[in-house]
């Protein structure tokens, strides 16, 4: 942990780290929670941002995504999971949060991120940080890893226990 003078005092206060891991995480994988360990490894606290797209119907309402983020980050200790509407830069500035956690799979992934990147520095200063995936989940995707279920494939190196059994509980419930 770094200290910083305060300017209106003479003593030294803390300054905590933090930084956000945004996603719909409908579910949760491993290569999701290898991001955001990698991340709270660096940092003192990090937010788990899951963000609500009300065009998109999630096959996990917001509350249950947010209990299984919960169940598998317990151990990190510093990580804190609540869901937002809206722009991510705004949650940002609301929790005065500087930076964002990005997992990149591809090349085309950094694409697109690279442009969501220079517009929310542009709008609010908020850095991001592009952290390399994993190799063993490169090809790894929510919506993969639901259709691979549906299907009866077998996923259970693709997310954490607690997530198998709730989306096998949820696609029977289908």
């Amino acid at each position: 942990m770094s200290l910083t003078r305060n300017a209106r005092t003479t003593s030294e206060e803390p300054v905590l780290r933090r930084a956000v891991c945004p996603g719909s995480f409908d579910p949760i994988t491993n290569g999701h929670l290898d991001i955001i360990a990698r991340a709270a490894r660096l940092y003192d606290t990090v937010h788990v941002a899951v963000m609500i797209n009300k065009s998109k119907k999630g096959l996990f309402t917001i509350e249950e995504r947010i209990a299984l983020i919960e169940a598998v980050t317990g151990d990190l200790g510093n990580v804190k999971v609540e869901a937002f509407h809206g722009l991510l830069v705004d949650f940002c500035k609301q929790r005065d949060i500087p930076a964002i956690v990005k997992g990149l799979r591809a090349v085309s992934d950094f694409d697109y991120e690279l442009q969501m990147a220079q517009m929310n520095i542009g709008l609010t200063g908020v850095e991001t940080l592009f952290v390399p995936t994993n190799p063993a989940y490169s090809f790894l995707s929510s919506s993969l890893v639901k259709e691979v279920a549906q299907w009866g494939g077998d996923i259970s190196h693709l997310v954490p226990p607690p997530v198998l059994e709730a989306l096998s509980t949820k696609l029977r419930q289908q």
